[in-house]
């Protein structure tokens, strides 16, 4: 029977720390305990939770099931000793986050890394992926989208207001010129992410509508790529309002068609629907927030301030 809360912490321990000896040093236990622990816990599943070679560790098949059974039972067991602890509450545990791939290393990274560096019980796994992930079937706390999904189930919490606009280097337009209307930029060069060639769809004063036919002169399937070409000037790119908001600001991108953009694309924060949202994702989520504030409020690139203490609710 799984029902040991030390065998079942130190598992999730080695598999966020990647190994036994900084499982050790998390739980401030020795390596021959953490080592103990498991074999005990793999006897007792009857199965190997863990593939061990000298260089890596990883979950086996059996142990990555075990391990998203294993964060909810100790997430809920955390949550009660958050309810009845007197004083102050610190978020804990592992705090798992999927994010797109270049608004997650420009924007949630850093986040992620100044909760880990302020709550020392707190560890992080940051997936980056622009795939659609299943929340609950892989075991994701929090999951940041551009734009409202198709279709969920899970709770959602829109974290910044955003929009889709069209950019280019100061020098591109100085030496192409500024469109002043959607026809106007039909000859210009495009700047494409990923494999689509439909039109750009624009949407500008009084709700009038625009097509756009862009036909890329360079593309690329990475979001940070397609970026660094418009700021060397070489075309137009549409991209979403936050990505670019520090560009704008320093000057090193200006605005095409200024009173045109290509909708709205709210940023959101999903989460398994549940009565209880961890202390840990609510800090999260409360960080990202304050964060993408300062960002689209037009402040130079730098690290996110630190952030207020989170209510608990």
């Amino acid at each position: 029977m799984l029902d040991d809360l030390n065998e079942l912490k130190t598992f999730r321990a080695i598999l966020a720390g990647g190994s036994l000896s900084a499982a050790a040093r998390r739980l401030g236990v020795t390596l021959a305990v953490v080592s103990k622990r498991l074999a005990t816990l793999e006897e007792r599943a009857g199965v190997r939770l863990i593939h061990r070679t000298t260089r890596a560790l990883s979950p086996t098949e059996e142990g990555a099931r075990l391990l998203i059974d294993v964060e909810r039972a100790l997430e809920a067991i955390e949550a009660g000793e958050e309810r009845l602890a007197s004083g102050r509450v610190e978020p804990s545990g592992t705090l798992r986050v999927s994010a797109p791939i270049a608004f997650g290393r420009r924007c949630v990274a850093p986040v992620l890394a100044q909760l880990a560096t302020r709550h020392a019980r707190l560890a992080v796994a940051l997936e980056l992926d622009d795939r659609v992930v299943d929340l609950v079937g892989e075991g994701f706390d929090v999951a940041i989208r551009i734009g409202v999904p198709a279709d969920s189930s899970a709770m959602m919490r829109k974290l910044a207001d955003n929009r889709r606009i069209l950019v280019a280097a100061p020098a591109y337009l100085d030496r192409e010129g500024r469109p002043a209307t959607p026809e106007d930029a039909a000859g210009h060069a495009f700047l494409r992410y990923g494999r689509g060639s439909d039109p750009w769809r624009l949407r500008g004063p009084d709700g009038a509508m625009a097509s756009l036919a862009a036909a890329a002169r360079l593309r690329v399937d990475d979001g940070d790529a397609v970026h660094d070409w418009a700021l060397a000037g070489l075309g137009i790119m549409l991209k979403s309002e936050v990505d670019v908001a520090q560009d704008l600001a320093a000057g090193r991108l200006a605005r095409v068609l200024p009173g045109w953009d290509g909708g709205d694309a709210p940023i959101l924060a999903l989460y398994p629907s549940a009565r209880h949202v961890p202390l840990k994702t609510r800090v999260l989520l409360d960080a990202l927030a304050a964060h993408l504030a300062t960002i689209m409020a037009g402040e130079s690139r730098r690290p996110p301030a630190p952030f207020p203490a989170t209510e608990v609710l």
